[in-house]
C-alpha cells in the first residue's frame, strides 16, 4: 500500500468543513453590512516581503525577467487600491509563506484582510474584536477584550522590561524560562523569542488579548505614536494562547517605508538570509498618497480552529501541507 493510498482523506471532518464554511458567510455578511468593498489581488508579483521574520515563496513564469513571488499578504496590492481611491476594502485570499510547517503553522493558508478608511489601531481593534465574537457565537461567547502594551505583557508573563533590559538581561530571562538558544540573536530577536515561546501562549486564556505599542524597532509598516519610549500604533489579537491577527495604524510616508525596507534587508544580510527585491510600486502608491487609514490580517484557519476547539491547525482546512 502506497502513501497516498493511506492519508488521501481529508483533515478536518465533514462537520468542521461545515462550520467553517458558515463562518466565511458570515465574514462577508459582516463587511457588507458595513459597506466594505471585497476586492481580489494578485497571488503573484514581482517585489516580495523583505521582514526578516517571514519568507516568500518563489517560482519562475515563462517569458519574464526574473522570479516572482507568492503572496504572503495581500497587503501591498491593497494600498495600492487604497492609494487609487477603493475606501474601505476587505479580502479573503490564500497567502504563502515558506519554512512555516507545524502544530499552528502551515506553508499555504487563509487570510482575511482589510483596511479601514479613518479608523487608528484602537478602533481597529474594536472591530477585530466584534468580528471575532461574531464568528465564534454562539458556542463561544466571548467576554470582553483585554488590552495590554507590549511592555506590560512581557513584564507580567517574562518579567523583563521590554524597553530598558539590556540583551544580557534578555538571554537570562530566556535561560529561566528554559529557552535554550545558542544563536547570536538581536535585541528584537530575543525579545521575538520570548513574546512567542513564554508570553504569547499565556495570552488570551480566561478573555480575548489585544497586545499594543509595540517598540517601535518592530514597526513594520505601522506609523509610530508621539512620545517616549517610541512605539508602534501596530496591535496583535489572541484567544487560548493563539495568535490570530496582525494590525496597524498604516503608514503612509513613503521615504520612511523605504528606509524601514532597508533596515529589514540589513538584517536579512548580517542573518544571510536571501535578499528580497523591493515592491518599488507600493513605494509609488504611498508617494503618491494614501489615506489615513487602519488595517489588519487575520489568520482565517486559526479562527475556525479556536470555534472548533481544535488541537491543531490542519483540523481546521480540507487539507495540510502533509498531505495536500
Amino acid at each position: 500500500m502506497t502513501e497516498a493510498d493511506s492519508d488521501w482523506r481529508p483533515t478536518a471532518s465533514l462537520a468542521a468543513l461545515q462550520r467553517r464554511a458558515r463562518m466565511l458567510a458570515q465574514v462577508r455578511e459582516f463587511f457588507a453590512s458595513r459597506g466594505v468593498l471585497e476586492v481580489e489581488t494578485p497571488i503573484l508579483s514581482a517585489g516580495a516581503v523583505s521582514d526578516p521574520q517571514i519568507e516568500s515563496l518563489a517560482t519562475r513564469i515563462a517569458g519574464m525577467p526574473g522570479p516572482s513571488y507568492l503572496s504572503t499578504s495581500p497587503e501591498y496590492a491593497m494600498k495600492r487600491l487604497l492609494a487609487a481611491g477603493s475606501g474601505d476594502i476587505y479580502q479573503v485570499c490564500k497567502v504563502f509563506r515558506d519554512a512555516e510547517r507545524g502544530r499552528w503553522h502551515n506553508p499555504e493558508f487563509t487570510m482575511i484582510e482589510w483596511y479601514r478608511l479613518g479608523l487608528d489601531d484602537a478602533a481597529l481593534m474594536t472591530e477585530v474584536e466584534s468580528l471575532a465574537a461574531l464568528l465564534l457565537a454562539p458556542d463561544r461567547p466571548l467576554r470582553p477584550a483585554e488590552r495590554l502594551t507590549y511592555a506590560d505583557a512581557l513584564r507580567r508573563h517574562a518579567g523583563v522590561d521590554a524597553h530598558r533590559d539590556t540583551d544580557s538581561a534578555l538571554a537570562r530571562a530566556a535561560s529561566d524560562h528554559g529557552i535554550a538558544c545558542g544563536a547570536d540573536l538581536d535585541r528584537d530577536a530575543r525579545l521575538d523569542l520570548l513574546m512567542g515561546l513564554v508570553v504569547g501562549p499565556r495570552l488570551g486564556i480566561e478573555r480575548p488579548c489585544f497586545i499594543r505599542d509595540y517598540p517601535a524597532s518592530q514597526a513594520s509598516l505601522a506609523r509610530l505614536k508621539p512620545g517616549l519610549p517610541a512605539v508602534a500604533a501596530r496591535f496583535e489579537f489572541y484567544i487560548d494562547g493563539i495568535e490570530l491577527a496582525n494590525g496597524f495604524h498604516e503608514l503612509a510616508d513613503a521615504g520612511e517605508q523605504r528606509t524601514r525596507f532597508s533596515r529589514d534587508l540589513g538584517v536579512r544580510g548580517a542573518r544571510g538570509q536571501f535578499q528580497p527585491p523591493m515592491d518599488e510600486r507600493l513605494l509609488a502608491a504611498l508617494k503618491s498618497g494614501i489615506p489615513d487609514c487602519a488595517g489588519v490580517a487575520l489568520g482565517f484557519d486559526r479562527l475556525v480552529a479556536v470555534a472548533l476547539g481544535a488541537a491543531r491547525l490542519s483540523e481546521a482546512m480540507s487539507f495540510s501541507i502533509d498531505n495536500a
